[in-house]
């Protein structure tokens, strides 16, 4: 029995997951169910032996565990939780380091993803291809908007998140889309950051010059 959400604290936990391979396999399981070390193989491009060598590290770490039935590497493997959540803040030197590297490969990866499904979209069916793609954009935010937009931005990203633990309620015709997002405020070289105060006053027109 999987359990709903899994804090990782430990670094040893965080740095154990900080591989790409482990972390297409917890994602193989997370929303696929239990699948072998051979099933993964296929459908992660890598071999059924590195695929039972990283099931057994992630093991060791109590990501996954054996679902029963099976022996060696016909024994299927599931998630031992439905999601992960670490905290960069308020935590020790060292959970702080780990848990930025494993933030930094996370998004590291989703942008190769990003990147490789752009390809496929180009000669995808629509309305998938036409409504696919990305947005980007800056705003001048206040505290408060910031912290609303976040918010939103985090109930956008788990819109849905049922769907993903519960294949029995995603809809006909449905197909697994990525969403990522983030929110961060502006920052100089030098790591202050960009405030209103930073843009320089209105230009003065030669007419308002002269009136005053």
């Amino acid at each position: 029995m999987t359990t709903p959400m899994r804090q990782l604290t430990d670094p040893k936990d965080l740095r154990a997951l900080a591989h790409p391979v482990r972390m297409s396999i917890l994602e193989q399981l997370i929303v696929f169910g239990p699948l072998t070390a051979s099933e993964l193989a296929d459908r992660i491009d890598e071999t059924p032996a590195n695929c039972s060598w990283h099931l057994r590290k992630l093991a060791e770490h109590g990501f996954v565990e054996e679902a029963g039935g099976g022996t060696g590497r016909a024994r299927p493997w599931r998630a031992a939780s439905r999601g992960l959540s670490w905290s960069e803040k308020d935590s020790s030197e060292a959970s702080k380091l780990a848990g930025e590297a494993l933030t930094a490969m996370l998004v590291d990866r989703e942008v190769a993803r990003y990147a490789e499904a752009r390809r496929w979209l180009a000669v995808d069916e629509p309305p998938w291809r036409e409504v696919g793609g990305s947005s980007q954009g800056a705003m001048w935010l206040t505290e408060d908007e910031f912290t609303e937009l976040a918010e939103d931005l985090r109930g956008l990203v788990t819109r849905h998140l049922e769907r993903i633990h519960d294949p029995s309620v995603r809809p006909p015709g449905s197909r697994l889309v990525t969403v990522m997002g983030w929110a961060m405020p502006a920052y100089h070289p030098d790591g202050r950051p960009v405030t209103a105060e930073d843009a320089p006053a209105p230009a003065t027109s030669a007419t308002e010059e002269e009136e005053k």
